[in-house]
């Protein structure tokens, strides 16, 4: 088949599946899923529709929407009501995949190019050499040569092996085939139980379909993360930030002294003579390390999110805190640069668990330990601190948000 199916065909134009029916969880969900976030003005799917819509060779083309995104998808897709149908899709790509499919069946396509709906810089040139690469009995699939050296990771997170990366490539979509072929495929794979399938041309291989490689492009990406989402909007509003937008938060939280056995300091379980009272684990370290980030994108504070009246909260690990925190942080498109702890306390000492401290900050935060900063001092026995009344913690968090053009 060249750029459009045989001309004989009921339906000479090529149909088109763009799956849309994610959450988009990586991107963060503050702002509603990644595909109807505004870029260049307009819903990102409304880019990838009108990335097909546009080409001459393109037929009817179905969207897999989630169930609760009708109306996010309506607004959307206003313009193009009259040339798009939407179906709601299953609960995996793949099957939101085989719905939409089944969909298309009635129009009896040829051929048929399955796209992510947040791949909206795809070009005409990527599906001219994708629809160019199916016949009757072979998909396409557009793809780039892997440039990075690529490691294998052992069990234990060192590098198990060096993989060579000749002959291997990235691939993306569309992702296109002989309908029937790759609908019966789909529908196979649906009756054997098989869902762990990443993308269509793996479906394709499982099933004998041979799948021919094509050129991709370097500009058609994924939109995965909020500061993908931030670079798209750059890119489509024809400009890049002349600022970088790098805010500082500040955290203090105090809690005294009761009777037990233990401390919870950054995430460590220390041997003590006293415990500290709380609602939770009273982990005073990551509760002003909490109130540090939300600070820097204007979140409120720890109790704002987890009140200590809420009883869910009682005896909580205050690692679920932290980790909330950042979570916002990175859903607005945050990155965060280093986190900066002060204890202030005459006992237990710190130092020997300052190591331990600093790895699990690491990992709650995604950053590496030369980032993270934990210190200890003494009050010099002077007010409640010194008299061991309680500990005192100081944070402060750095973070990198995208850049703002100056007014």
């Amino acid at each position: 088949m060249s750029a459009e199916a045989p001309s004989n065909h009921p339906n000479s134009k090529v149909a088109v599946v763009i799956v849309a029916a994610g959450r988009g969880e990586r991107a963060g969900q503050a702002e509603g899923p990644k595909q109807y976030r505004r870029i260049g003005g307009k819903a990102v799917i409304w880019h990838t529709l009108k990335a097909f819509l546009d080409h001459p060779s393109i037929g009817p083309v179905t969207v897999a929407i989630h169930a609760d995104d009708a109306e996010l998808f309506a607004a959307a897709a206003d313009e193009f009501a009259d040339r798009v149908t939407a179906v709601i899709g299953g609960a995996t790509r793949q099957d939101s995949t085989r719905l939409a499919l089944l969909a298309l069946q009635d129009a009896k396509p040829a051929a048929v190019l399955i796209h992510d709906g947040v791949r909206p810089f795809i070009g005409a040139d990527v599906i001219d050499r994708t629809i160019g690469g199916i016949d009757d009995e072979h998909g396409s699939l557009p793809s780039l040569p892997v440039s990075d050296t690529l490691k294998r990771e052992a069990s234990d997170s060192t590098v198990a092996e060096t993989v060579p990366r000749g002959g291997l490539h990235a691939a993306q979509t569309p992702q296109g085939f002989p309908f029937e072929p790759i609908f019966a495929a789909h529908q196979r794979a649906f009756e054997a139980g098989r869902s762990d399938f990443t993308d269509d041309s793996a479906i394709a291989e499982w099933a004998g379909i041979p799948v021919r490689l094509v050129l991709g492009s370097p500009d058609n990406i994924k939109l995965t993360w909020a500061k993908d989402i931030v670079m798209a909007d750059q890119r489509l509003s024809g400009h890049s930030p002349s600022f970088p937008d790098v805010r500082t938060g500040n955290g203090y939280d105090v809690h005294s002294f009761e009777a037990g056995d233990h401390v919870w300091l950054c995430g460590v379980k220390i041997p003590h003579s006293k415990k500290l009272n709380g609602h939770s684990d009273a982990d005073v370290g990551l509760h002003a390390l909490t109130d540090a980030l939300l600070a820097t994108c204007g979140a409120g504070d720890i109790g704002t999110h987890f009140p200590p009246s809420d009883p869910q909260w009682k005896g909580a690990a205050s690692r679920q805190f932290v980790e909330h925190a950042a979570k916002i942080v990175r859903a607005r498109g945050g990155r965060i640069a280093n986190a900066d702890i002060t204890l202030i306390c005459e006992a237990p000492r710190v130092g020997p668990h300052r190591e331990a401290m600093t790895a699990e900050l690491a990992d709650m935060l995604r950053i590496s330990p030369e980032r993270v900063s934990i210190k200890a001092t003494t009050n010099e026995k002077l007010g409640f601190v010194g008299r061991e009344e309680g500990i005192a913690a100081i944070a402060t968090a750095s973070v990198v948000y995208p850049g703002e053009l100056p007014e």
